[in-house]
């Protein structure tokens, strides 16, 4: 086993969620082999030609990853991971909200399918900053900077906007038991890009508790209104402290040099490398117990 190929824990708990082999065709190469191969592409960052031969063929390694990026075969191993968390109630459910930018290299630029260029770019994904080319990862995190809902964005669009789509997104099941996934953090903390009349109202109807700064103009508007202005929202300053989680865990996922810099074409291909990573992240939190295996 390399350097940061998947140990037997996380194999053992991700082999049983995985595809089967088609009953036709030719015998697939080894699950484990080839997703080491693509985790070494991700960490690393590197071409997929330039794939180590020890991992098989690059071909093999790049059809599987977006085979998989198109069934929403990563999407469903994230979600799945997160359900054994909670399972184990690992979740610290005081969650987060924040978002970062990632620059897009010049191999990520090409995926045109008619329109304005400036069009292509937006529907993968990918805006103009002050940075150049960029992308935002927009995500909700729990209480320790795991990610419960991320979604990519154009590298200029506003966090504000982005707050109630990430919440719309969480859906946690108790694997083994009877009742419906649960939907709902007990609080959200995010800084005052995220101070907004919509966003505010949203959490406040789903009985959210809020941890959100006011902004400066947004003070100095209530109080030029006077009594129309209405009461200051509440805010915990001690709770606010604890902001600096979801900056750690974009950091650990950062450590993956194919995710701190974009170097997939697609939107799709980009959001499975979230995906994949952020499953790594949560497998961390998975105890290895076969009694809790055998409960899924």
């Amino acid at each position: 086993m390399a350097r940061g190929d998947l140990t037997n824990h996380e194999w053992a708990v991700l082999a049983p969620l995985l595809p089967t082999q088609p009953v036709r065709g030719n015998q697939w190469r080894d699950h484990r082999q080839v997703i080491n191969a693509i985790c070494w592409v991700k960490r690393t960052g590197s071409p997929w030609r330039d794939l180590p031969e020890r991992y098989g063929p690059w071909k093999t390694a790049y059809q599987r990853f977006r085979r998989w990026a198109a069934d929403g075969t990563w999407a469903s191993l994230k979600a799945h991971v997160i359900a054994l968390a909670e399972l184990d109630d690992d979740i610290d459910w005081d969650a987060q909200v924040d978002a970062t930018i990632v620059r897009t290299h010049q191999h990520a630029a090409g995926a045109r399918k008619g329109g304005s260029s400036t069009d292509a770019r937006a529907a993968q994904g990918i805006g103009r900053s002050r940075g150049g080319l960029t992308t935002k990862i927009h995500t909700l995190a729990d209480g320790r900077g795991r990610s419960l809902a991320t979604r990519i964005t154009p590298g200029q669009a506003a966090d504000t906007q982005q707050l109630i789509p990430l919440l719309d997104q969480v859906r946690v099941p108790r694997p083994g038991q009877v009742g419906r996934p649960r939907k709902r953090p007990d609080s959200v903390t995010g800084d005052k890009a995220y101070s907004s009349r919509a966003n505010r109202k949203a959490l406040r109807d789903k009985r959210i508790t809020t941890v959100i700064p006011e902004p400066n103009d947004q003070i100095a508007n209530r109080k030029r209104r006077g009594q129309r202005g209405g009461r200051p929202p509440t805010f915990d300053p001690t709770a606010y402290k604890r902001r600096n989680q979801v900056e750690r865990g974009f950091n650990r996922r950062k450590h993956w040099r194919g995710l701190a810099t974009r170097y997939d074409k697609l939107g799709s291909h980009f959001q499975a490398t979230l995906d994949l990573v952020e499953t790594l992240d949560w497998l961390r939190a998975v105890p290895d117990h076969q009694d809790l295996r055998d409960r899924t």
